[in-house]
């Protein structure tokens, strides 16, 4: 059957909501480490790149990988009842990070909040696109895709303003458990919540798999979603490519940005935590939310290409900005800079998931968003913070030269995203056009 062209019910904005708190608290629990850097470097006897694994590497290692087959999983099984299941992996794994008391430890804890990250965004995508007529849809994913900007809004805020009182007091003593150190404590405070947005996950109703009519919708195998890639491979590819360097520049910039402000500004850890987890909450959230509003406009004006559209035009003005950025040498000028940045940098994601959506048949959605997670997560997450200690260590090998790292590093990715992106608009206007129908 195919959706009829109706407004989105109660219940589909409620499906949002909640969708968008697990997203919001995954990445509250992901980037919560931003702010621990010093007292985990120091406890734990690491270098930059070394702590840049945990950040990113480790995460990213089962969360792309397995990402994939629960993707699969999600195209053939209740998808609501699979994300309450991962938010409850991720949540313990967070709080288990505070009984780390190594670098393996915490590397294994780690690996263990990717696992149960990987079964949200691909199910979430695919319940988002049988719940929202095209028209809809780049509202509802820019609204559950500032989950991002505000749990990382969050994680800024609160792991500022919890590990310096943490340090302060000398860290928190649990019963059973003895002294915790404050970036331990830490995790654990903001990991069991988590258990009760699994709950929730539970009260929504699974929708029922809308149909785009095309023929590839009857067909699941691995064979049928290779040969649909094959088909569009340059579509996909420039897709994949121009947003997954978009993650790295901005994973790049966002993962040491309260290092920056407090290594290369000289600002107490407090004080960048709540700066810029406003600025993420605020730019970010609202900017990815511009970025869906501005492709349904396009969209309803007929643009088949609406959502690369949209993406190119944020990539293109968020790469001065972010060069920018981190070489400023007043706070001041530097904090505002990373207004347009955080702005910018979200504009395009909620288009990216989109784009996908509409120019996948039925059956593949979260597979094939998965697809797309892999690179990108492995670009942003697994490689973006690492890059940016890499460069610091071993072509500068100086850590006070952070923030040239960081402004190199954009200027690289994001010239590059640019190219991808401007290449994309052709296929992606003949892929969209033969799901609907009319290719060409």
């Amino acid at each position: 059957m195919t959706r009829p062209a109706t407004a989105p019910s109660p219940h589909a904005w409620y499906t949002v909501g909640v969708l968008t708190l697990a997203y919001l608290l995954s990445f509250l629990d992901r980037q919560i480490l931003s702010l621990m850097v010093g007292p985990i470097r120091r406890d734990l006897s690491l270098t930059d790149t070394e702590f840049s694994l945990l950040h990113g590497f480790a995460f990213a290692l089962f969360y792309t990988f397995l990402g994939i087959p629960i993707a699969r999983l999600a195209d053939n099984w209740n998808r609501r009842r699979l994300i309450a299941i991962g938010i409850a992996v991720w949540s313990l794994a967070t709080a288990m990070a505070g009984l780390a008391r190594n670098f393996v430890q915490l590397f294994a804890a780690r690996i263990s909040v990717g696992v149960g990250e990987a079964a949200l965004s691909p199910a979430a995508y695919s319940m988002l696109a049988d719940r929202f007529p095209r028209e809809h849809l780049g509202r509802a994913i820019g609204i559950y895709s500032s989950g991002v900007f505000i749990g990382i809004g969050l994680s800024f805020i609160i792991g500022g303003l919890l590990v310096s009182s943490l340090e302060a007091a000398g860290g928190l003593y649990v019963p059973g458990l003895g002294t915790l150190a404050s970036w331990q404590a830490t995790f654990m405070i903001v990991g069991l919540p988590g258990l009760l947005v699994a709950l929730l996950m539970l009260t929504l109703r699974e929708p029922e798999r809308v149909a785009s009519g095309h023929a590839f919708d009857q067909r699941t195998d691995p064979s049928a979603i290779l040969a649909w890639i094959r088909r569009h491979g340059r579509m996909y590819l420039t897709h994949f490519l121009g947003f997954g360097l978009l993650a790295l520049l901005f994973n790049a910039i966002m993962a040491w940005a309260p290092e920056f402000f407090i290594r290369i500004h000289g600002q107490e850890r407090a004080w960048a935590g709540t700066r810029l987890g406003l600025i993420a909450a605020v730019f970010g959230g609202s900017g990815i939310i511009c970025g869906g509003l501005f492709t349904d406009w396009l969209s309803r004006r007929g643009e088949l290409a609406a959502p690369m559209q949209a993406g190119l035009i944020g990539i293109a003005l968020l790469t001065p900005f972010a060069i920018a950025a981190p070489l400023v040498a007043d706070t001041r000028l530097a904090l505002a800079l990373f207004c347009p940045v955080l702005f910018f940098s979200s504009f395009p994601f909620g288009p990216a998931a989109s784009a996908l959506q509409m120019v996948t048949p039925l059956r593949m959605r979260a597979q094939v968003s998965a697809v797309y997670l892999f690179v990108v997560n492995l670009l942003g997450i697994g490689f973006g913070g690492t890059a940016t200690a890499l460069v610091t260590d071993y072509v500068f090998r100086d850590g006070m030269r952070l923030h040239h790292a960081m402004s190199s590093i954009a200027a690289v990715a994001g010239l590059t995203a640019i190219v991808m992106l401007w290449l994309s608009l052709r296929p992606f206007r003949r892929g969209h056009g033969e799901i609907l129908g009319h290719p060409g």
